[in-house]
């Protein structure tokens, strides 16, 4: 692999959304990973497994491609190398994957339950909901599968008794998606102790997806 492919700047972008993560408490000590594509090379950057967010460089990034091969880097990658990169081989629209270890929505992953669509920035962003996927030891083939059929074409997974998957087309749409499906999760709680929840209805839900892609945000 020539030195010139592999981007520091890319390798950066890993250093600061795991910092981020730990900013927004959206994970502890050295669980969760993230990874990014860059479009032009195919090139797939990941996190170091077990190093700490904040001791993380850029040279400990770990590169790899859609082979799951590693082309550069001197670390092992983190141990769910397998569902980010099936993740990007299934979904072209995904560019960014933030793997976290929440609390409030890994307690519906803890107790089997999905995450209904109950507020606007949720199923604008996110999707109608987020389910469980199957459930398998971390960092097996096994759970690439079940990651991939559980995300489907939404934006973010439960994993049960483990955490959550959330993607986007960048970091910064990847983060946006992290932090919407932890503060709904948040609410959801919040709200089924309060009395009973709405949950947006199917035809509303698509009505907001639809502005959403096609006129929300400059220059639509």
């Amino acid at each position: 692999m020539k030195e010139q492919e592999v981007k520091q700047a890319y390798r950066q972008m890993i250093v600061d959304a795991g910092n981020k993560m730990m900013e927004l408490n959206l994970t502890v000590g050295t669980w969760g990973n993230v990874s990014i594509r860059d479009v032009e090379t195919g090139l797939i950057y990941i996190k170091p497994s077990g190093i700490p967010y904040d001791e993380i460089t850029e040279q400990d990034v770990v590169v790899m491609n859609e082979n799951l091969e590693i082309v550069w880097g001197h670390r092992k990658p983190s141990i769910e190398f397998r569902f980010h990169i099936a993740i990007m081989n299934a979904r072209k629209d995904v560019n960014a994957v933030i793997h976290t270890h929440p609390i409030f929505s890994s307690a519906f992953g803890v107790t089997g339950q999905d995450i209904p669509g109950i507020s606007e920035d949720f199923v604008q962003i996110v999707g109608d909901k987020i389910i469980n996927c199957g459930y398998s030891l971390p960092g097996s083939e096994e759970l690439a599968g079940y990651v991939v059929e559980g995300l489907a074409d939404r934006n973010a997974v439960l994993i049960p008794n483990h955490g959550t998957v959330c993607v986007g087309s960048d970091i910064p749409a990847a983060l946006k998606v992290c932090h919407v499906v932890e503060k709904s999760a948040q609410i959801f709680i919040y709200s089924k102790i309060l009395g009973t929840p709405n949950i947006i209805s199917e035809e509303d839900m698509r009505a907001m997806q639809f502005f959403a892609r096609n006129h929300y945000g400059q220059g639509k």
